[in-house]
């Protein structure tokens, strides 16, 4: 289980000026640390206007973030504290966004769900979470509403984040954006 605290957190190295990248370093269980970049960039899902995907990893060999790499943090809660106060103060610098988190794999997306269950009291002082399934949507005809392609048309039902809802039925996407 993660455990947020936002007086906890690591300290940034590097910080965009328009807030779309911060970098820290993580302490790793065998000595040493790993270098983690935050992105916050808009998500381009028309369907889901003013929503802005965070992701977050160490580098890849090609400079990206490798967002399927497993590191051994020595603190799990500090790592993700800091992604979430960094998450929190773009957010009061553009607080008509919503932030999304999309896991890379279901343990990833399971993490997350934990987390935003776990910590409900803790993260509700300063965010609204919503959990985003995907939907299809079937005609009248009986057939599946299909995009220009023809491909089958996938959309988003964005909803407040069920609390009750078994961490084995995940959301497809996390987003929270500002209290209000």
């Amino acid at each position: 289980m993660i455990t947020i605290d936002f007086e906890d957190v690591f300290e940034p190295i590097d910080v965009a000026e328009d807030l779309s990248f911060m970098t820290f370093n993580s302490f790793i269980k065998s000595n040493g640390y790993v270098n983690i970049k935050i992105n916050i960039t808009p998500l381009l899902e028309p369907l889901l206007p003013n929503v802005y995907n965070l992701s977050f990893g160490p580098y890849s060999k090609n400079g990206e973030i490798d967002d399927f790499a497993k590191i051994n943090h020595s603190d799990k809660n500090k790592v993700f504290s800091t992604i979430l106060l960094y998450a929190l103060t773009f957010l009061q610098a553009n607080n008509e966004i919503t932030i999304g988190i999309d896991g890379s794999d279901d343990i990833r997306a399971y993490l997350y769900h934990r987390m935003f269950k776990s910590n409900k009291e803790y993260l509700a002082d300063y965010f609204m979470a919503i959990g985003v399934d995907w939907y299809l949507r079937l005609l009248r005809n009986d057939q599946i509403e299909l995009d220009v392609s023809g491909s089958p048309f996938f959309k988003p039902k964005p909803e407040p984040f069920n609390y009750n809802r078994a961490s084995i039925d995940l959301y497809r996407y996390y987003m929270f954006h500002l209290k209000k």
